[in-house]
C-alpha cells in the first residue's frame, strides 16, 4: 500500500516540485494546502499517513500546525530553507517526527517520510549534531528506568548516528523484528517518544 502524504507550503512551485518527487518515488499525495490552517483541517478529514510542512505559511506556521496534530498521531515532517536552530527545536518540541532542509534531495526526502510512517523520526544529519548540543543545555539526563542491555547499547548508538530499522539490523546481524524489539525497549526504558529523544539521551549521557 502506498504511503499517503498531504502537502502544505505557500508556494505552489514548491508544492509541485515536492509532489512530482513523491509521486516518483511510489508516495501518493492526497491532499495540498496553502498555509496551516487548511492544513489542519484537510489532515483531520484526509487521515494522511505524514504531513509534510513547511515551516513558514501564513494564517498559521508549520509549528503551530504540527502542535495542533502531533499530539493525536499524526506523523509530521517540516521542511524548510531556514537552517535555523530555533526551528528545529521549535518543530521537534511540538512533536515533528523529522526536520529537513529543502536541499536534502530526493533520496533523504523519500527515508524520511519512509521513517515518520512507520513511526520513527529523521532528521536532517547537516544540523543533527548542533541539534543535540542544543539539547543538551537543558539539564541532567534522566536515568534509564532499568539497565540498559550491551545489545540495547549498541542499538542505542546506531539509532543515535541516525541509522534506521534496516540499517541497524544489517549493521549488528540480527533481525528486524529484533531491532523493532529493542527500540521500543530503549523508548520505554528511557521514557523517550521518538527515536529523536534517544539519540538526545545518548548525547547528554557521553556516548557520542
Amino acid at each position: 500500500m502506498k504511503t499517503r502524504v498531504l502537502l502544505a507550503d505557500d508556494q505552489k512551485l514548491v508544492r509541485e516540485g515536492l509532489k512530482l518527487i513523491l509521486e516518483a518515488h511510489g508516495i501518493d499525495v492526497v491532499g495540498e494546502a496553502a498555509d496551516g490552517s487548511r492544513a489542519v483541517e484537510l489532515a483531520r478529514s484526509l487521515r494522511p499517513d505524514v504531513c509534510l510542512f513547511d515551516i513558514r505559511m501564513p494564517v498559521m506556521d508549520g509549528v503551530e500546525a504540527t502542535r495542533r496534530l502531533a499530539p493525536s498521531g499524526f506523523a509530521v515532517i517540516v521542511i524548510t530553507t531556514f537552517d535555523l536552530d530555533e526551528y528545529v527545536f521549535a518543530a521537534l518540541k511540538a512533536g515533528a517526527r523529522g526536520f529537513l532542509l529543502k536541499d536534502a534531495g530526493p533520496e533523504l526526502l523519500v527515508q524520511a517520510i519512509g521513517a515518520a510512517a512507520s513511526g520513527e523520526a529523521l532528521i536532517s544529519p547537516r544540523i543533527t549534531a548542533r541539534l543535540l548540543g542544543r539539547f543538551a543545555k537543558l539539564g541532567t539526563p534522566a536515568q534509564p528506568l532499568e539497565r540498559l542491555t550491551q545489545r540495547e547499547e549498541e542499538v542505542l548508538l546506531t539509532v543515535a548516528r541516525g541509522r534506521t530499522n534496516e540499517e541497524i539490523a544489517e549493521q549488528l546481524h540480527i533481525s528486524l523484528s529484533t531491532v523493532k524489539t529493542h527500540v521500543a525497549s530503549l523508548m520505554g526504558k528511557l521514557g523517550a517518544r521518538n527515536r529523536v529523544e534517544i539519540a538526545v539521551w545518548a548525547y547528554e549521557t557521553g556516548r557520542l
